[in-house]
């Protein structure tokens, strides 16, 4: 009795986790204040974020955005960047690791992830500003206005 119901209770959760995720969309909700590198990967993709197709596939240049164009908020991120600080967030400055290779790839370390104040908001919100380089520099910048799911470089 107890082999059948054990038996009964793996088949119906095989079903349910093979059911799971047919359609592309995710299940999970993605927290805001989660690590940079907790991103989720976009469909498509395998968990380590290189394209689920077998071959090389190169990843196409992010579009780019001007200063001018950025939200005031972001101009001022950008200012504390150049600044060192003092940051809004304890977050503001953390490793971003790149790990959906949607920014161009380079060793671990380079990109530094920071907090774009977005009005209104009680918590960090889902804008972003990520930069490569050595700490202060903001020639290799990118914004992001969705949690990472997508980037604009910064022109100079």
């Amino acid at each position: 009795m107890k082999r059948a119901w054990a038996f009964s209770c793996i088949l119906a959760l095989g079903a349910i986790l093979s059911g799971c995720n047919k359609d592309g969309s995710q299940n999970a909700t993605q927290n805001p204040d989660a690590s940079a590198s907790q991103a989720l990967p976009q469909p498509g993709q395998a968990a380590s974020g290189t394209p689920a197709a077998s071959g090389a596939q190169e990843r196409s240049t992010p579009a780019a955005i001007t200063k001018a164009q950025l939200p005031g908020e972001a101009a001022e991120t950008l200012r504390l960047i150049k600044a060192g600080g003092p940051f809004p967030f304890g977050e503001d400055g953390v490793l971003f690791r790149n790990s959906a290779s949607l920014l161009p790839q380079h060793p671990r370390g380079y990109y530094h992830a920071y907090t774009v104040r977005t009005p209104g908001s009680t918590d960090r919100g889902l804008r972003r500003i990520v930069c490569g380089g050595p700490r202060k520099q903001t020639t290799d910048c990118y914004y992001t206005e969705d949690y990472y799911a997508s980037f604009k470089r910064i022109a100079e």
